[in-house]
């Protein structure tokens, strides 16, 4: 690791403020908290089974670096039983911003929203986010909400994430085909971006969205980064934000019981 961080920091000290990654413990104790976030799943099915149904409009999904579509299968499943038309992103195993990346995740959501007849909503894990964020940026009419789950898109998310350390580390002389100073801007789209205090990938600072518009609010849950896309708390979340009427907009309630899966920021 001390290699990726050299690289890193010769690569973005003179890009943007430094942030810290998390604390290695937290990123030490990631896998074992991911397992208890799985077994957690069958603890909470009534639960689960308390969320709104859906409209039956398209919900794509995106993973995060070094993820492809198998690894939020379950997700995914979970997402069609409440009555969504869900896809994968379809580009196969998420290696960052290669060419043509954008340009395939492009002609997904216009076949989608063709398809459809309707906007797409976006959920998007840690670099799906991201790229989530940037569709929604260029194409507002075709996307109908973003979610993204522990994306870094605050400042300093190039030096706070491992990951980003490490494709940086192995690319560095690649440009990124998204403009970074745009990143921290909430699409004009509903956007809700959750993060976790845990996250043992990404410092949580970094996924939080600060100075957003009024259709854009940041939700706090337990649990690690790379089981989000097992966590049910995140899945019961987001299956609510899904079911937000198109043109509408209302912010997420902590009340009663939810304060207690989601606690304050």
């Amino acid at each position: 690791m001390a290699s990726v961080d050299a690289a890193a920091s010769t690569t973005f000290q003179d890009i943007e403020r430094y942030v810290p990654p998390p604390n290695p413990l937290l990123a030490l104790t990631e896998a074992h908290r991911a397992v208890a976030e799985v077994i957690s799943l069958s603890l909470s099915r009534k639960m689960l089974a308390r969320a709104p149904r859906g409209d039956g409009h398209p919900v794509m999904v995106l993973p995060g670096f070094l993820g492809a579509d198998g690894y939020n299968a379950a997700f995914r499943r979970y997402l069609t039983r409440l009555d969504y038309a869900v896809h994968g992103w379809g580009q196969g195993r998420n290696l960052g911003p290669k060419d043509g990346v954008l340009e395939g995740l492009e002609a997904r959501i216009n076949y989608l929203s063709e398809r459809y007849e309707g906007p797409v909503s976006l959920v998007g894990h840690s670099l799906g986010g991201i790229f989530a964020r940037e569709l929604a940026r260029q194409f507002p009419e075709r996307v109908r909400q973003v979610i993204s789950l522990g994306s870094p898109f605050g400042e300093g998310r190039m030096t706070a994430s491992y990951p980003a350390r490490l494709y940086m580390a192995l690319n560095p002389m690649d440009e990124l085909p998204i403009d970074e100073d745009e990143l921290h801007i909430p699409p004009p789209v509903p956007t809700t971006a959750i993060y976790s205090r845990g996250d043992g990938i990404v410092n949580w600072r970094t996924t939080l969205q600060e100075d957003g518009h009024h259709q854009s609010q940041s939700i706090r849950v337990r649990g690690s980064h790379c089981g989000m896309t097992l966590n049910p708390a995140i899945w019961f979340l987001v299956a609510e934000r899904l079911a937000v009427p198109h043109g509408e907009w209302r912010p997420f309630e902590r009340s009663s019981w939810r304060s207690l899966l989601y606690p304050a920021s």
